[in-house]
């Protein structure tokens, strides 16, 4: 009985460590691209604090047909893995940034300036066996200060990133 129970606790700490069977690179460098309603480019750094947790930080510029802006995000992540190579992600974090407005749609002149916001992450990764993470993640972003010029003060921003594993 003693070596059954033995045997099932064995059975049971292999299967949760297949559950988490990759882990996550010390650092990550990289470019993320994308955005929803224009072109967005920034530079991504990723950092492992955990096992399986990391914090990503990201410094990028926006163009929209309405404004400019330049910011900087950082996002705390949960990493899990799907399959082999395969990890899905989620995260929580917020970021700070500077707009210049082209034109504001209600006819105002508008310097731009200061805008904070809150934001979520949840994406897909593919840690290939060479130093390269590919991911695609989607990262919705709520205005919480200086969006007064804005259309609205939520952003979907989907985006593809490209990143060295060191």
């Amino acid at each position: 009985m003693k070596i059954l129970k033995t045997l099932a606790l064995i059975a049971f700490f292999s299967s949760f460590s297949s559950i988490f069977g990759q882990e996550i690179a010390n650092h990550a460098i990289g470019l993320r691209l994308g955005d929803s309603d224009g072109f967005g480019a920034e530079v991504s750094y990723q950092k492992s604090v955990a096992r399986y947790n990391r914090i990503e930080l990201n410094l990028g510029w926006r163009d929209h047909s309405q404004y400019r802006a330049f910011k900087l995000a950082g996002v705390y992540q949960w990493i899990h893995q799907l399959d082999g190579n395969f990890n899905w992600f989620y995260g929580v974090g917020g970021g700070l940034g500077n707009v210049d407005f082209k034109a504001i749609p209600n006819g105002n002149v508008d310097s731009g300036g200061l805008f904070i916001f809150g934001a979520g992450d949840i994406g897909i990764e593919y840690n290939f066996d060479i130093p390269l993470l590919l991911s695609l993640d989607f990262r919705p972003e709520i205005g919480l200060v200086g969006y007064d010029g804005f259309s609205d003060n939520f952003d979907f921003d989907i985006a593809l990133g490209i990143r060295y594993q060191f």
